[in-house]
């Protein structure tokens, strides 16, 4: 009986493949959640037990050994084939699951707004929603739809542009009520301006829409997330450039306002992106024909206010 004497522990075998990826056992740890020294423990033990230096070390910096890329291609192989078996199995148990992946932004303030209704629509399918800042895997994690904000060119999958957003500025109900009925644009230039990180570059596209000259640079509090820096100015003074998507809800509420009625396109927008071939099963299916209804309506409501 075939006994697989020589396979290393799984634990060893990913805090390898992890290392390797990110030639980092700091950025390994960090990903396995595990400390820096059970991953340094783990590449000893497999050196060990395979007779070969898999990384060179340096004082700062890791490098793959020839036999340590050579290994590095069959085990990355042999893991992703471990995953697909173990996710075709939990499939076939869990069928009415859906994994859904998106912008911790757009998650917030247009997608949370709104999925009851299509739990409402689909008693039957359970939503798992995970927000992430970077780039969903379909190849290494478990999603079957992501909403991606980008130009749409991403490789080896299926994409549909759901949201064209426009860009305009933005402020609180109280900074509102202090305006004129038909301010001029040229008070921005005397007020502090928030940023996100889409926002130096579209401000200044803005006031060129305008026909604002900028005469200084643009200064203003800085956010890391869009949701921070909409909070902020639901409670605050100032004005932060606003997204169609992430703001007609509170436009509509009558949270937020925005007073000028100059927008620009964005060069970025909003798809629906699922694995190729995925698209024609019944659930994405499903999925998909809802979100592009409530996008079209959310579109709809946007030319009341913009």
């Amino acid at each position: 009986m075939r006994k697989y004497n020589n396979i290393p522990p799984l634990r060893a075998l990913k805090a390898f493949e992890s290392s390797a990826r990110h030639l980092s056992f700091t950025k390994a740890a960090e990903e396995l959640f595990v400390t820096q020294a059970a991953i340094s423990h783990q590449i000893k033990s497999l050196e060990d037990k395979t007779g070969v230096k898999l990384f060179k070390r340096y004082n700062r910096s890791l490098q793959l050994t020839t036999d340590g890329q050579i290994y590095l291609l069959s085990i990355m192989e042999s893991l992703e084939q471990l995953e697909k078996a173990s996710r075709q199995l939990v499939n076939r148990n869990t069928k009415n699951m859906l994994n859904i992946s998106l912008l911790p932004s757009f998650a917030t303030k247009w997608m949370a707004k709104r999925i009851w209704r299509f739990q409402e629509k689909f008693p039957d399918i359970e939503v798992s929603i995970s927000a992430f800042e970077w780039l969903v895997d379909f190849k290494r994690e478990e999603i079957d739809i992501a909403i991606r904000y980008g130009r749409g060119n991403w490789p080896d999958v299926h994409s549909e542009l759901l949201f064209e957003e426009k860009v305009f500025p933005i402020c609180s109900r109280a900074v509102s009520n202090k305006l004129e009925k038909n301010p001029d644009p040229n008070i921005l230039l005397n007020h502090k301006l928030a940023h996100d990180d889409f926002s130096s570059e579209d401000w200044q596209m803005w006031f060129k829409e305008a026909n604002i000259p900028l005469t200084k640079e643009i200064t203003g509090t800085r956010f890391s997330h869009t949701v921070m820096m909409l909070e902020s100015i639901e409670n605050g003074k100032g004005f932060a450039l606003g997204r169609t998507p992430l703001v007609i809800d509170d436009l509509k509420r009558k949270i937020l306002y925005a007073p000028f009625n100059i927008c620009i396109p964005s060069d970025y927008a909003y798809y629906f992106v699922c694995k190729k071939g995925d698209e024609k099963l019944p659930q994405i299916k499903n999925f998909r024909d809802w979100i592009f209804a409530e996008a079209k309506k959310s579109k709809k409501l946007a030319e009341k206010y913009i």
